[in-house]
């Protein structure tokens, strides 16, 4: 029964197939490959699944014989546990939560795609990345693949947020995130200076904000 009721909260999207012989690229996915989770129900109910999450569709995707099923009624899932990662919804998106204590810290993964070179003047090509220029390989069903028609490439991103003081705040950019912290403005500064923090290098965005919330 429970795993009836696993199945009916789930909606089956589609995939495509791809030749034996071809290098399986997970480039849109998080995770180098589908992987044991469970999936902790509001109601209290814990069901397993092998999951990974589709940055390009943003969505959480379960392997079930070899179909990509992405789920749904996200409203009745509370936690997503993949190995020691914790995933929570979060404007029906899922993010994850990299630290935890006196602030969370959220780590929205996303990613953009390059379509194919287009021919251009002089012999030459040009490419275009965009969130929109993907709708022909979405309408194919083919983003939920492990790996992307030949020719696109992907550029993986991340979005933040940050709880301080109860209060969730979007960050987008280091600049952005100095502001939650303006009283402590040269603090900040300088242990980004010497610790080199990087704004795509979510661990060390986490060991900053570990940092500024114990001083």
């Amino acid at each position: 029964m429970k795993n009836i009721y696993f199945l009916l909260i789930l909606s089956l999207t589609s995939m495509t197939g791809f030749a034996q012989n071809r290098k399986v690229e997970l480039s849109h996915y998080i995770l180098p490959e589908f992987t044991k989770g469970t999936v902790l129900m509001k109601t209290g109910t814990i069901n397993q699944a092998t999951l990974n999450y589709n940055a390009l569709t943003e969505e959480m995707i379960f392997d079930s014989n070899g179909k990509n099923l992405a789920m749904t009624k996200l409203e009745e899932i509370d936690t997503v546990y993949i190995e020691n990662r914790k995933f929570f919804l979060l404007n029906a998106k899922f993010v994850e939560l990299v630290y935890h204590n006196k602030y969370d810290l959220y780590i929205a993964h996303k990613c953009s795609v390059i379509e194919p070179g287009k021919p251009a003047a002089y012999g030459g090509t040009s490419q275009t990345s965009s969130t929109t220029s993907y709708s022909s390989i979405l309408s194919g069903g083919q983003a939920y693949a492990l790996s992307l028609p030949d020719g696109y490439t992907t550029k993986p991103y991340s979005d933040y947020w940050l709880k301080k003081d109860g209060k969730l705040t979007l960050i987008l950019n280091m600049r952005q995130l100095s502001k939650q912290f303006d009283d402590k403005s040269d603090v900040f500064k300088k242990f980004i200076k010497e610790n080199k923090v990087k704004y795509d290098d979510p661990e060390s965005v986490a060991t900053l904000i570990k940092y500024m919330e114990g001083i």
